[in-house]
């Protein structure tokens, strides 16, 4: 499990440093986004993904791992707003952005080392098109959730949804950096 978890850093490292980047150029305009939308934003991300699993040919020039790195920053960012709500304007700097970034990874990372203990790391055996499909099928547990006005009668809330599709991308990058 010691090899998981540096793989995991080294993978949310990559994400993040693209993070910081974004919002060196663009600020914190994500801010303004309803979970609705960010919801459909990874959405489009994890079609995409299955999209290039299934078709040989590719039309625009990036590939899973984007879409996954994707992923997983939409998903921190849908668990920031969850916290903090919706802003009207953007009103985070990079590092205020980054300390929430880093508290969200630290609480997906533990939840995924509980899993892992429990599991087994189950996800090393798994196919990365599987994983895609497990996040796939988390968004649309989100939005039936969201639909609901984020009431469930048994099931787990919006947030550990996010988490979970945050460590299934992590999963699958971790796959394809092999």
């Amino acid at each position: 499990m010691q090899n998981t978890s540096k793989q995991y850093d080294a993978v949310i490292s990559l994400c993040r440093d693209l993070f910081n980047k974004k919002m060196k150029d663009y600020g914190s305009a994500w801010r303004i986004l309803r979970l609705p939308s960010l919801t459909d934003q990874i959405f489009i991300k994890a079609q995409r993904t299955r999209s290039l699993q299934q078709n040989d040919v590719r039309k625009v020039d990036e590939d899973e791992v984007s879409e996954f790195i994707g992923i997983v920053n939409y998903c921190i960012m849908a668990l920031i707003q969850l916290d903090k709500g919706v802003a009207e304007q953007p009103d985070l700097t990079v590092e205020e952005a980054t300390k929430l970034y880093d508290e969200k990874v630290a609480i997906t990372k533990q939840l995924m080392q509980d899993k892992n203990h429990d599991y087994g790391e189950a996800w090393r055996d798994m196919r990365v098109s599987s994983l895609t499909d497990l996040i796939l099928q988390k968004l649309l547990r989100v939005k039936q959730i969201e639909d609901n006005s984020g009431k469930t009668i048994v099931s787990e809330g919006i947030d550990a949804n996010y988490q979970d599709m945050v460590n299934y991308a992590v999963f699958a990058l971790i796959h394809l950096n092999n």
